[in-house]
């Protein structure tokens, strides 16, 4: 399959409703949640400690604030039990009460949607026919947990007005290089030639159109079996370059690369290939479902091309990870954009404003939503510049989209800081930005955020 034409499947309600919020208008990128039996916009939330009947209905202005960003999110990481479960091995039952702990949080924050990790290291957190169980649940890959996570996170999510986006990972396989310590039945042992190790850790190749098509098999089997309100997709491409290592695709550039003189060209194509045909499938499949990316910030430096950022981002997604996400948003490839802007206002290389400004223009007129990956996990970090130390840089950072028209909301990383927010910044955020509630783009329908 080729790459699509420009925006030529976004003809549903759906893409109509991204059209909106995408061209200006409030709102915007991750997702949707059409009528499906429940109130799409719940009572608002107590503050922890508060009375639910003492908080006063929302005035009118309030409601208009909340719908400023329509869409709040906040990733669950299970790579390496990051977020969720706390640890591997746990019973179906502990996971299940920490699972629904990480959705009542989200919903006492106000919060709209939870961003769930579910294929971490080409493992499931369903019950996959094409890849095994995930290693985060039991602690051995392969091993049936005795639950389905997915269905149970999709179903509870919805109950609690939440949209469910179901993470991916494309083409990661493991942390580690040796194959034995996969599961028997995992694809990269029964097909050795897929995988390339590079950096300590193994990967499938990207540049092999078997491979392409296997790992769409196996999201879409997700697609297809759930009630998902997006395909997210993270920064992981082409991996992140290793000093001193090249990514040995040699062969395979030589069996498939022959239209292609420079390398990083032929290896951008194959993710716009990835790219373009999963954008295609999903809505073939399900045009209700939306897709969205989440890339490392900087697209490219201006010092490298004039319509890149005025950064100095010592990574750039188009050279380094062999991803071209501002073209994908240009052709209407995907739904929304969630970029990492995982720096402080006045970052001397990566200044947040700077980024800002610049994924506010690269959506322009496009009708992809843009939502803005915030660093939660760095507000209060001792180890973090003195901006982080402030519980108000990230209500500063709202303050500054409000003014960005094509800015329809934020999502946080990550779920254990949600919990924790050590140092109030997300409460700050909270108290400052969402006086309410506020529905998700699909909750809000088509043409409801302009």
């Amino acid at each position: 399959m080729r790459p699509i034409g420009r925006r030529g499947f976004v003809t549903t309600a759906t893409g109509a409703a991204f059209a909106v919020v995408g061209s200006g208008a409030p709102g915007a990128a991750a997702e949707h949640r059409g009528a499906r039996g429940r109130d799409p916009d719940p009572a608002p939330a107590a503050e922890p400690g508060a009375d639910p009947a003492a908080e006063p209905a929302p005035e009118p202005a309030a409601e208009a604030a909340a719908d400023s960003f329509r869409f709040r999110g906040m990733w669950v990481a299970t790579i390496a039990n990051r977020d969720w479960p706390s640890r591997a091995g746990l019973t179906a039952g502990a996971q299940k009460a920490e699972l629904l702990a990480h959705l009542d949080k989200a919903v006492e924050r106000r919060l709209n949607a939870v961003v769930l990790q579910v294929r971490p290291a080409a493992d499931a957190l369903w019950p996959s026919p094409y890849e095994p169980w995930a290693q985060c649940l039991t602690g051995t890959q392969g091993r049936d947990p005795g639950w389905d996570p997915l269905g149970t996170a999709v179903a509870e999510a919805h109950a609690r007005g939440l949209e469910l986006h179901a993470w991916f990972n494309p083409y990661r396989v493991a942390n580690h290089t040796d194959p034995a310590r996969l599961a028997a039945s995992h694809p990269a042992r029964l097909h050795p030639e897929w995988t390339v190790p590079y950096g300590g850790k193994l990967y499938y190749d990207p540049g092999l159109p078997e491979v392409r098509r296997f790992v769409q098999d196996a999201m879409l089997d997700a697609v297809r079996r759930y009630d998902l309100d997006a395909v997210h997709w993270d920064d992981y491409f082409y991996p992140y370059p290793v000093a001193g290592e090249d990514f040995a695709d040699d062969d395979t550039y030589a069996r498939h690369g022959a239209d292609f003189p420079d390398r990083a060209d032929w290896r951008r194509h194959n993710t716009d290939l990835l790219v373009s045909e999963m954008s295609a499938r999903i809505k073939e499949l399900k045009p209700g479902v939306a897709f969205g990316v989440s890339p490392f910030g900087v697209w490219r430096n201006r010092a490298d091309d004039p319509a890149g950022s005025d950064t100095r981002g010592g990574v750039a997604t188009y050279d380094d990870l062999y991803a071209d996400t501002r073209k994908w948003v240009g052709e209407g490839w995907i739904d929304h954009v969630v970029p990492q802007l995982y720096w402080h206002i006045g970052h001397s290389a990566t200044d947040y404003v700077t980024l800002l400004d610049w994924w506010n223009a690269t959506v322009e007129g496009t009708g992809v939503g843009l939502y803005v990956g915030e660093a939660l996990y760095k507000a209060g970090d001792p180890d973090q510049p003195e901006a982080w130390q402030d519980p108000r840089e990230l209500s500063r950072h709202l303050a500054l989209a409000v003014e960005r028209p094509g800015v329809g909301g934020h999502c946080y990383f990550a779920a254990q800081e949600v919990t924790r927010d050590r140092v109030g910044a997300l409460a700050a955020v909270v108290a400052d930005h969402y006086p309410v509630r506020a529905r998700g783009p699909r909750a809000a329908g088509p043409g409801s955020a302009s």
